[in-house]
């Protein structure tokens, strides 16, 4: 069985190397790139097609509610939204985009804590 590849979008170089250690600690997953906003991730989804996005909700350049509301228009894929706020509009707003509620992680300084994203 081939493994799940995973392409992680955050402008912070600290939690995208966070990120990718989570990923790879497990057998059946592997990060095949990490992008630093969206535009760098339009041209690596492209380029390694991969199978699941973790996406940050508030980056310079473009937020990642709005590359949510492009990506799935374009290109729907599973996505995992990873955010500092844990806030209801965040959650709706990335639900009504095609996130849905059971992929959202919580990001907190030490790290990003799983709530309900099945990783």
């Amino acid at each position: 069985m081939s493994k799940i590849r995973v392409l992680s979008v955050d402008d912070s170089a600290l939690m995208r190397q966070i990120m990718t250690e989570i990923i790879n600690s497990h057998s059946d997953m592997e990060m095949v790139a990490t992008a630093p906003d969206p535009l760098v991730a339009r041209d690596l989804i492209k380029k390694f097609n991969p199978d699941v996005l973790t996406l940050d909700v508030e980056m310079p350049r473009m937020d990642g509610l709005d590359f949510l509301e492009k990506l799935m228009r374009l290109r729907p894929m599973p996505v995992v939204m990873v955010s500092s706020p844990d806030r209801q509009r965040v959650r709706s707003h990335a639900a009504r985009a095609g996130a849905g509620g059971d992929r959202f992680c919580h990001q907190t300084a030490t790290g990003y804590s799983r709530r309900n994203a099945g990783v």
